[in-house]
């Protein structure tokens, strides 16, 4: 076999070259010799790969998944909505609550001002002499019903005292007992004690005071202090 490699009417002898070629040659052909020769039961050295196998794949759980996800949130989500919700409840009313004590103190605030205001203006509306002084007194007495005219007043204030607010008697039988007439209408002190009128001063000198003290032990006496004509 080997021979045929050889051209025809050329020497048999080879060269080194020739020789290493024909040895390769061989060497080749034994191996695939020895490769055939390896039974079918016999286990190969080389091996390939396993196919692989197809994988199928399923949504129902991850739906599932999802599903249980989605409604957890939701339910989060309204939670936190309920609490937001009582929180701004809770904010508003105590908003409003809060209006309407400010409400409630402007309102107090604005009618003792308003109070305030009023009485100043009062005090301001009566001339500090004999005519504002009853004038101020009468408006006094109509607030607890106690009679009295201006006449009546303004007559028996000039007899007793002649309009004088410091007035005092120390020669009477008052005075003898130590208990001497005093003021515009000359009460006595335990007199004008027992009928004193609340919103007056307890000054016994005060012309106010006095006419309204006087007023109300006439009328609670006589009536009326239009019904006195003399010493009472």
């Amino acid at each position: 076999m080997l021979k045929n490699i050889l051209p025809r009417g050329r020497s048999r002898s080879l060269n080194r070259t020739q020789k290493a070629a024909i040895a390769g040659v061989g060497t080749l052909g034994a191996a695939a010799v020895a490769l055939t020769a390896v039974p079918a039961s016999g286990q190969s050295t080389t091996s390939e790969a396993a196919p692989t196998a197809k994988v199928e794949y399923s949504t129902k759980q991850i739906k599932d998944v999802d599903a249980d996800v989605t409604g957890r949130l939701a339910g989060a989500s309204q939670k936190v909505a309920a609490i937001d919700a009582k929180k701004e409840a809770a904010s508003n009313k105590a908003t409003t609550a809060k209006k309407a004590v400010e409400k409630h103190e402007t309102k107090k605030s604005t009618s003792r001002s308003a109070e305030r205001t009023e009485v100043k203006k009062a005090a301001k509306s009566y001339p500090d002499n004999l005519d504002g002084w009853i004038r101020e007194a009468r408006a006094i007495l109509s607030k607890h019903d106690i009679p009295g005219t201006y006449d009546g007043i303004h007559r028996n204030i000039i007899r007793e005292s002649s309009g004088n607010p410091k007035a005092i008697n120390d020669w009477d039988i008052n005075a003898i007992n130590g208990i001497p007439s005093k003021g515009l209408l000359q009460v006595i002190p335990p007199t004008f004690k027992a009928y004193h009128v609340p919103g007056t001063s307890w000054d016994i000198y005060d012309p106010v005071a006095n006419i309204a003290a006087a007023c109300n032990y006439a009328a609670d006496k006589y009536g009326t202090m239009d019904n006195v004509d003399s010493a009472y």
